[in-house]
């Protein structure tokens, strides 16, 4: 059966139950000037949309092989179509710490030394006000899905904050427990007052994940077990971490040889580079990500590819800090899997995904050459590639069976002028654009550039009103 045949038959059965009754509620997506799939074939396809039935897509292919009816109809002429991008690495109470003066010149160890302090005045409230406005900014540049590490629960915070925040805006959400538990009097690096006791971390991850977590297909919610880093956590509270974490079979997420002073720590305090130290603790698999590995060496490359461990790149971040240049053209040819994340907004100062696509290629070639990444490749990254390191088939590709989540981009905006024999590359060359909608799950988000969800300027007004109390509260 050919793939247009394959599709007919899926938009048929989408639309008649076993008594020829309707299934749900459909979508029809039509018009689209070029549709990207990231399927098997990556195939992009012209005059082109897709059929969803409630949460998922039944039918991909030419407007005039689709349906031509449906509950909702979206007409996308002068529009690109993607699929969600997904966001694998982010800290979204940052948001409400953006260029600080005192960290705004600082590597990655000074940068977190000036703000552990500033962080240690956080609030429930700020926690969710936060996760608003930066889940916000990550719906309107086509990002659809995001992870986030939480590590620092001062004045009452939890990660239930952040999953409340997650719920009301509609985002798909990967939900990190993270901890730190090493102080400085112990030889970590954050303050004393910062840090938990390890049995209340591994209790409260234990509770999140009863709680919250969905393993189910097309989850919109589910929970990982996340340590902040080496330099703030113990070996046992990470070796315990990892068996939590595989006994309810959650994935892991940390940070790791992010600059070359992660490097020395590591060195001086285990005896080991940041990836032996992590297959040592049993911090390599499919279940497990790391974030930024700017300073993964060839054998440490070798061990990811080997084990299918995850990295998290997140370019704008470690250009930021000065922590160098991620060989992700070396990590990719070795079969090692990469995402895209725009990490915390306070080391970014923002978490725009569309930015992040076009910094990891142009990155990739300032460190590695004109060759080293393609505008195809980058986006690839921040939609199969994230799905890869979430440990998710569902999302990603726009296919027969995956999740409903797609971004469409407005081609008529005047950043796009003059690149339309290429729409593709184009959005990924040109400058960063917002989206004209996001859908999650076959529900829109964002319709012609704004928010369904949430009346953002009461959140925004909000958010600088307490970002302006945690400023202060610190002086």
């Amino acid at each position: 059966m050919t793939m247009e045949q394959q599709n007919g038959a899926a938009a048929q059965a989408g639309r008649q139950g076993a008594a020829g009754e309707p299934r749900g509620k459909t979508m029809l997506v039509r018009h689209a000037d070029v549709l990207v799939t990231m399927d098997g074939a990556r195939r992009e396809l012209s005059d082109a949309g897709l059929y969803i039935e409630d949460n998922r897509i039944v039918a991909v292919g030419p407007t005039a092989e689709l349906p031509q009816t449906a509950d909702e109809v979206l007409d996308l002429r002068g529009h690109l179509v993607i699929p969600g991008l997904v966001n694998t690495h982010h800290h979204m109470y940052q948001s409400l710490t953006r260029a600080i003066p005192a960290a705004q010149d600082a590597e990655l160890f000074g940068w977190l030394t000036s703000l552990y302090r500033v962080w240690a005045n956080l609030t429930p409230e700020m926690i969710e006000v936060s996760t608003l406005t930066a889940m916000a900014e990550l719906l309107l540049s086509g990002c659809t899905t995001s992870s986030d590490h939480l590590y620092i629960y001062p004045n009452g915070s939890r990660l239930d904050d952040s999953i409340a925040a997650a719920r009301r805006i509609g985002m798909r959400f990967h939900a990190s427990r993270g901890s730190m538990s090493v102080g400085q009097k112990d030889g970590g690096l954050p303050p004393d007052a910062v840090v938990e006791r390890e049995a209340d971390i591994l209790k409260d991850t234990q509770r999140l994940i009863e709680t919250y977590h969905d393993d189910g297909r097309y989850a919109m919610l589910r929970v990982v077990v996340a340590p902040c880093s080496p330099f703030s956590v113990s070996r046992e509270l990470m070796r315990e971490s990892a068996a939590l974490a595989r006994q309810y079979g959650v994935s892991l997420h940390t940070h790791l040889a992010e600059n070359v002073s992660d490097i020395a720590y590591s060195r001086e305090k285990f005896g080991m580079t940041p990836a032996e130290y992590a297959e040592d603790l049993g911090w390599v698999g499919r279940d497990v990500w790391h974030a930024h590995c700017v300073q993964l060496d060839e054998p440490g490359i070798a061990l990811f590819a080997r084990t299918g461990t995850g990295v998290a790149h997140c370019p704008c971040s470690n250009m930021r800090l000065a922590s160098g240049i991620a060989p992700v053209r070396k990590m990719r040819l070795a079969g090692v899997p990469v995402g895209l994340g725009v990490d915390g907004s306070a080391s970014n100062d923002g978490a725009q995904m569309v930015a992040e696509v076009r910094q990891a290629l142009l990155l990739q070639r300032v460190g590695f050459g004109p060759d080293a990444m393609t505008a195809r490749e980058a986006l690839e990254i921040a939609t199969l590639g994230g799905a890869t390191v979430l440990n998710r088939d569902d999302i990603g590709a726009l296919a027969p069976g995956m999740a409903a989540d797609f971004a469409a981009f407005d081609l008529r905006q005047p950043l796009f002028a003059g690149a339309l024999h290429d729409p593709v590359a184009a959005l990924v060359f040109c400058a960063p654009s917002q989206v004209a909608y996001s859908v999650i799950g076959g529900k829109v988000v964002v319709r012609e550039g704004r928010l369904t969800t949430l009346d953002l300027g009461p959140v925004i007004e909000r958010h600088n009103r307490l970002a302006k109390v945690l400023f202060e509260a610190a002086r």
